[in-house]
């Protein structure tokens, strides 16, 4: 890695909350990305949510990714963000992380700061890309600069499974077992490096 180009101290939080690993997955394409342009990916995940108020969880996950802190946010230079779809929304545990982060708003903590989305379902109509644009809106409100996909990416047009030009996707099937395809694989990679080519961009 070039020591002048300041890549080596350019991370991209790729923050994401999985349920049966297939947004873990994505986020991991993602990550490989970012890697591939020369910024570093920081993988962060954040807690479930119950409805038993005196339910907690561990302050270190048993496997996996750790848990988010503010200091993430502060430190990288840009931000993935991936859940689950919840009938066309983003996943509780992710909002109820974003409904905390007032503090972070009110500084300007990632104001100006490139951010992206992604997002699995079961099925193909599953609400991919209103889950997508739901996580767009924190990330709006927080001052980000909101990458998708552009359709110079080929696979975009030809994708006959995950993929869309508001962030990268992949459809799981019922049993969410399905594999990744070749173009959910390339698409996620791709946005990967375009959101670390931004920010090393915008460092420069």
């Amino acid at each position: 890695m070039d020591p002048h180009n300041g890549a080596e101290m350019t991370e991209i939080l790729v923050l994401y909350y999985s349920r049966n690993g297939s947004v873990e997955t994505l986020a991991n394409h993602i990550a490989r990305g970012i890697e591939l342009a020369g910024a570093v990916a920081r993988i962060r995940t954040v807690p479930s949510v119950s409805a038993n108020t005196d339910a907690t969880e561990p302050k270190i996950p048993a496997d996996g990714a750790p848990y988010v802190s503010k200091a993430d946010l502060d430190e990288c230079a840009g931000i993935a963000v991936g859940s689950p779809t919840r009938f066309g929304n983003m996943a509780a545990p992710m909002k109820y992380f974003w409904d905390s982060t007032g503090a972070e708003w009110a500084s300007g903590t990632l104001a100006g700061k490139p951010a992206t989305v992604f997002t699995s379902t079961s099925s193909q109509h599953g609400g991919q890309e209103s889950t997508l644009l739901s996580m767009m809106l924190p990330l709006l409100h927080h001052g980000c600069l909101i990458v998708g996909i552009p359709f110079t990416e080929s696979r975009l047009s030809t994708t006959r499974s995950g993929g869309t030009p508001y962030g990268a996707s992949h459809v799981s099937g019922s049993d969410g077992k399905l594999p990744f395809s070749e173009d959910e694989t390339a698409l996620a990679q791709s946005l990967g490096k375009r959101i670390a080519q931004l920010a090393l961009k915008l460092k420069d």
